[in-house]
């Protein structure tokens, strides 16, 4: 049984990693990555450094990450335990706990590298990849509290081909993310002036941060085109939308209001003030659609039809 105060504790952990995601994304826009220094675990040789802005802002972000840390082992721990009563009702939120704690660690350790030794911004990227899935598995661990409430399990069948489209948008929003994370990294962001033309241009010269802005906004108008078909064969397929259609239109909405937030990103790119929230804003969005995306993912490779039900 999924009880309120475990549901509680779930919730905890994917709100804790949803602030670490977004310090991350913090430190990111604020050039904060060496405010303690070469040091880690700590920050300039102490626990409690002297105070400047960028050791602020870096210092919060460890604090929040340890702090989530033992969140993510300690709902690992609960589920564990349930799963080793009824391995067959939560292997499903054991796979979601597993990742969550794997893609912590590993997300940690990477921290840890890029303050020891200089890291590329193609790999930082990845860093910010890494977080993005962590935090996936904990909303996608929310989200299978909230269904395990009642008794009755899902038993509609999915059309089978909705898995493989499905599953090829999440592969492929995830490749936008990273192209989004590249910039970030890059300081591109001011590459391409204006929306939705780049400096004036239908195609500009492609070189330097306009080229990568420029495959930015194209790979993401590509996206909502894909989310855009996903929903619509979700509902042609799909009597009733077989449990999909709701999903599908949030993440259909989420997109539009990402391609928006983008757009707003590049007016506020020359005001540091107000670049630093709407870049937030940026991420909180396409977090909030990338771990919807893959609870369709999933679901529909779960309740395809011709799968032999458990």
């Amino acid at each position: 049984m999924v009880t309120g105060r475990f549901r509680a504790f779930a919730i905890a952990s994917c709100i804790g990693m949803l602030l670490v995601l977004l310090a991350g994304a913090l430190v990111t826009n604020t050039e904060s990555g060496r405010g303690c220094g070469d040091d880690w675990p700590l920050c300039h040789g102490k626990f409690i450094p002297a105070y400047t802005f960028e050791t602020a802002i870096e210092l919060s972000h460890r604090v929040v990450s340890a702090l989530e840390g033992l969140l993510v082992l300690g709902v690992h721990i609960a589920i564990y335990r349930k799963y080793k009563q009824d391995a067959k009702r939560f292997k499903e939120p054991y796979y979601y706990s597993t990742a969550a704690l794997s893609f912590t660690i590993i997300q940690a350790l990477m921290g840890a590298a890029a303050v020891k030794w200089y890291q590329s911004p193609p790999v930082m990227a990845i860093h910010f990849g890494i977080s993005i899935i962590a935090f996936a598995a904990t909303m996608l661990l929310v989200i299978w509290t909230y269904r395990a409430r009642s008794e009755r399990q899902e038993t509609f069948l999915v059309p089978s081909s909705i898995y493989p489209r499905a599953l090829a948008t999440a592969i492929y929003c995830y490749v936008v993310i990273y192209l989004g994370a590249f910039i970030r990294h890059t300081d591109s962001a001011g590459g391409c002036e204006g929306w939705p033309l780049c400096n004036g241009q239908v195609i500009p010269e492609m070189e330097g941060a306009t080229a990568a802005v420029f495959i930015h906004r194209v790979a993401a108008l590509i996206l909502g085109i894909a989310i855009a078909g996903l929903y619509v064969h979700i509902r042609r397929v799909s009597p009733g939308g077989a449990g999909l259609t709701k999903p599908a239109w949030w993440v259909l909405v989420l997109v539009v209001a990402q391609v928006l937030s983008g757009a707003y990103l590049t007016v506020t790119v020359g005001n540091e003030d107000v670049f630093i929230f709407t870049s937030l804003l940026h991420n909180l969005i396409i977090v909030a659609l990338f771990g919807l995306l893959l609870d369709i993912v999933i679901r529909s490779w779960r309740l395809r039809e011709g799968r032999a039900r458990p």
